[in-house]
């Protein structure tokens, strides 16, 4: 998933107008961070799993590096093992339950932010999006767009 790859010449225009850092924050507010540079790739998943997470057809996940990304308040934690053996992690606010984003534990230097809670959301683009294998029939991805069966 390393690298950015673009559809459009729109998109690529948009992204650079984004100034950097972007605030985020969770439903309550008692969770806060600053993204402090693009993300690496913003994907679309339609997995089981992140259906259910986002109670939506997907879940949009963007990849930032972990010095990238600055948290203020107390995060809570949870996990579960996944098909492939890797463990799924997720830090959330404990107040609200807002999910903030998901690591992985073996690579602590990537975040999958859920940047639906950032005050910018035009970085909300999806550049790929994964487990098509599983989406809603009724969902279209746009022509273009990177398509992934299962995990990129």
């Amino acid at each position: 998933m390393a690298g950015v790859f673009y559809t459009s010449d729109k998109m690529i225009k948009a992204m650079e107008a984004i100034r950097y850092p972007i605030k985020g924050s969770c439903q309550c507010g008692a969770v806060s961070y600053r993204l402090l540079a693009p993300p690496q790739m913003v994907v679309a998943c339609h997995c089981k799993e992140c259906q259910k997470l986002s109670t939506s057809a997907f879940s949009i996940t963007a990849i930032v590096r972990a010095e990238d990304i600055e948290f203020i308040g107390e995060l809570s934690h949870w996990q579960r093992g996944s098909a492939s053996g890797n463990i799924s992690a997720a830090k959330f606010c404990g107040r609200c339950g807002n999910r903030i984003y998901h690591y992985n534990p073996a690579e602590p230097q990537s975040i999958k932010l859920k940047p639906s809670n950032l005050e910018d959301t035009r970085i909300i683009q999806p550049s790929a999006h994964a487990w098509v294998s599983e989406k809603q029939d009724w969902f279209v991805i746009p022509p273009g767009v990177k398509q992934y069966a299962g995990q990129p």
